[in-house]
Parts: C-alpha cells; structure tokens; sequence
C-alpha cells in the first residue's frame, strides 16, 4: 500500500486545527501535524502576497488523496488552497501499516 504526507497551508493555527482534527477524525489521515507560523509569500490575483499562515501536515493512504483533497477544499477558507501529496518511498514498516490501519 502506497503512504503520502499531505502538506496543506492554512490561514491559522485554528483552521490547521480545524481540518487537521475533521481529517483525522473521518479517518481520511491518520495523523496531522502543525507548524503553527510560518511566513509565505506567493502570488495571488497578480499580486505579491505575504502572510503569516500555519502549516498543516497529514499522513495518509495514497487512495484516499481524492478524498481528502475534496474534503480540505470544504472546509478551507482559501478559493484556491494549497493542498498537495508527498509521496513517502520508504520507511519505518511499522508506522506505515499504522497508517494503514488508521485510515479507511
């Protein structure tokens, strides 16, 4: 089974909780980590933006990206978030069947 950090940016520390806690929850990830500040900058409607956000880390099954990505497009603030997976080629075999046996 394939595993995946999903790295999603959110507005703050309470809507990283947010998602990150209604992901977990729905077993869509089976965990998430924030980062609580982190400073972005990044275009958006043609100009330059900077921001504090928070960064919202997820660790899941590959087959539930589509998923998950529908649901964070839901729940977020943002028209257009950043929500994209990381594959994870190798690792810890007992965390990644943790993960498998976290999620659905």
């Amino acid at each position: 089974m394939e595993h995946c950090f999903v790295y999603i940016t959110a507005k703050d520390k309470r809507q990283a909780k947010s998602i990150g806690k209604t992901l977990v929850r729905e077993r869509l990830a089976a965990c998430a980590n924030i980062i609580e500040k982190i400073h972005s900058f990044y275009w958006w409607e043609g100009k330059l933006q900077e921001n504090a956000e928070a960064l919202l880390i997820v660790k899941t099954r590959k087959t539930l990206v589509k998923k998950l990505v529908t649901r964070v497009k839901k729940l977020h603030s943002y028209s257009c978030p950043c929500v994209v997976a990381l594959p994870i080629t190798e690792g810890n075999p007992d965390f990644l069947n943790w993960i498998s046996a976290e999620t659905r």
